[in-house]
């Protein structure tokens, strides 16, 4: 990381995807709300009004549910992965932080939520 203390956050983005271990989840799918904080420097942008010059987050999320939405796997931690990379992508980001949340998670207790969250860099 750079060093860099500006973030741009993405909190609370719904998407249906069919993640999990279990034949129901990948049948029926469900719910997951994905959270991602993305550091870069903001200055650039902000000193010249210029989108082009940070993330556009409304282009940013349709790639993140198309990600969710898209080919199924096991676990959320790679789900959490694939959606880092996704950020990552974008050269203006030097790190990113993303939360997957599967609070439908077929857990058979009660429960609020269960959330894997990771940090990726540029390597």
């Amino acid at each position: 990381m750079s060093g860099r203390s500006d973030s741009v956050r993405l909190v609370g983005l719904r998407a249906r995807g069919r993640h999990g271990c279990l034949p129901a989840e990948r049948e029926l799918g469900q719910e997951f709300v994905v959270d991602v904080t993305l550091f870069l420097d903001t200055a650039p942008a902000a000193g010249g009004d210029d989108l082009t010059k940070t993330v556009d987050y409304g282009a940013l999320a349709v790639r993140l549910v198309e990600t969710v939405g898209g080919e199924p796997v096991n676990l959320i931690e790679t789900l959490a992965d694939r959606l880092a990379s996704v950020c990552l992508a974008y050269d203006l980001v030097d790190e990113v932080e993303v939360s997957v949340h599967k609070p439908a998670a077929p857990i058979p207790l009660p429960f609020d939520d269960v959330v894997v969250t990771i940090r990726r860099g540029r390597e």
